[in-house]
């Protein structure tokens, strides 16, 4: 009775699904290439027609290594790889245990002339020399009897290289195991934070939301250094990393060398300047002696003989392209005044004359006796950190040294046994040898010239 084949084994075990998958993967790898993804198709799908960009969106087409196309196949391939492992398992086994005795049907049949010469030693003789030649090359040996009295020895190397297809097997289903760990439990992020600030939380890639981080991020310090175009050469961040209230770590973080703390990686990705530092703000009284002070925004101070409370309302780097500004709002006991104060108000009004009297609100002297002058603003930098956590790079740093001991084993090496057949013909010893592979023909061919130079080189000089 025929034993009826399992028809989920059958299409999961097919070369031709491999195939399939495989094509269809190339092909969403070049949709995920060409179409911007997550934060970049915004502004792409601003350029096409709405409903197009209607229909990649339903498709997924702009988080396509997200998408649940992507996941589909990834699956099917790793059941498509563990099916075939299994299905090919019992025949490498097979041949992985058996042993190479007393060789296949017809082995010594229609050898090469030089495989086979004749020498004026006795049978027991070339036995021992050819056992101590083979037994330095390939190990652990054995003989066994043929047909017509004959003795076989036997040799074999790269018996474990039938696994390697395995090892590649087992790297491409830790590799897909390692994407889709990343993709259903990692996360990234990214979060600006100033000099002195400390941040607990990032805002999640593509706006899907917050994630709280494991522990707290204090940028203690940040440095950068220009070129004289203004080009940054170089920037960093002086952090420590915070939990429970003790530091886990604490030190500078570079580009390209990110920390990683249980489980998170933390980069340097960018940096800026804030206007909410200080100002350097200097007034006198009627044209008197200047005072200097520093103020922030929110900030506020009393003026001398009680003639009012200043605050800073607002701190601009660069209001209405006029340059630097800060916004005071007085109150005394005549009500409230707001202004703006120009650090280059002398350029602005040389420019636009009678622009104080036309916007009063520009005047720095508004607030009479006190006239105002805005020395600069003292920038507050930021640091941009991109922040990740991916539980699948063990898994895909696994499968990579997986995959190169693999492949080394795939294509560099081979299982190779060699058959010694040693008799009696008439007055001298007749000596044969017979060679199988799985692979690499020709490297096989070598290794047999090889091995019947030094079988002849022994038996005429007398050593092993």
């Amino acid at each position: 009775m025929t034993k009826q084949k399992n028809p989920f084994r059958s299409f999961f075990a097919s070369v031709y699904l491999t195939i399939t998958l495989l094509v269809f993967t190339v092909v969403l790898s070049i949709v995920g290439t060409f179409i911007p993804q997550q934060e970049a198709a915004r502004e792409f799908t601003q350029g096409i027609p709405t409903g197009l960009a209607s229909f990649l969106q339903t498709m997924q087409a702009f988080d396509v290594f997200h998408s649940v196309w992507f996941f589909l196949l990834m699956l099917l391939l790793f059941l498509n790889l563990i099916v075939c492992s299994l299905n090919r398992w019992p025949l490498t086994w097979k041949q992985f245990r058996g042993e190479p005795w007393p060789g296949e049907e017809g082995l010594f049949r229609g050898l090469s002339p030089e495989r086979i010469f004749l020498c004026n030693e006795d049978v027991g003789t070339v036995t021992g020399r050819v056992e101590g030649l083979l037994s330095r090359k390939y190990g652990k040996i054995g003989r066994n009897k043929g047909d017509e009295d004959a003795l076989i020895i036997c040799g074999e190397r790269g018996r474990y290289s039938r696994f390697a297809v395995y090892a590649v097997h087992l790297s491409l289903l830790l590799l897909i195991a390692g994407a889709l760990a990343g993709a259903f439990w990692g996360w990234e992020g990214y979060v600006n934070i100033g000099e002195g600030e400390t941040a607990d939380a990032i805002d999640l890639k593509g706006g899907k939301g917050i994630q709280k981080l494991p522990f707290t991020i204090r940028c203690d310090k940040f440095l950068v250094a220009f070129y004289e175009n203004g080009a940054p050469k170089t920037f960093r961040s002086d952090l420590t990393l915070l939990k429970d209230g003790k530091t886990l770590f604490q030190g500078p973080l570079l580009v390209n060398h990110p920390i990683s703390l249980e489980g998170v990686r933390v980069y340097q990705a960018s940096y800026g300047s804030s206007p909410d530092g200080r100002a350097a703000l200097a007034f006198s009284r009627g044209g008197g002696e200047e005072k200097m002070v520093k103020v922030g925004p929110g900030e506020s101070f009393s003026l001398p003989e009680k003639a009012g409370t200043l605050r800073i309302a607002r701190l601009e780097e660069n209001l209405m392209k006029m340059g630097p500004a800060v916004k005071i709002i007085v109150h005394s006991g005549e009500g409230e005044v707001s202004f703006w104060v120009f650090q280059h108000i002398d350029k602005i009004r040389e420019m636009n004359p009678g622009v104080t009297e036309q916007v009063p609100m520009f005047n720095p002297a508004l607030f009479k006796p006190y006239i105002f002058v805005l020395k600069g603003i003292e920038e507050r930098h930021y640091t941009g950190l991109q922040i990740s956590r991916d539980p699948g790079t063990p898994l895909v740093a696994a499968a990579a040294v997986l995959m190169m001991a693999g492949l080394i084993g795939t294509f560099f090496s081979s299982h190779r046994r060699i058959w010694i057949k040693i008799q009696r013909a008439g007055e001298r010893t007749k000596i044969s040898v017979a060679a199988r592979t799985n692979k690499h023909r020709a490297v096989l061919d070598r290794e047999v010239r090889r091995l019947t130079e030094q079988i002849k080189i022994s038996l005429e000089t007398g050593s092993t």
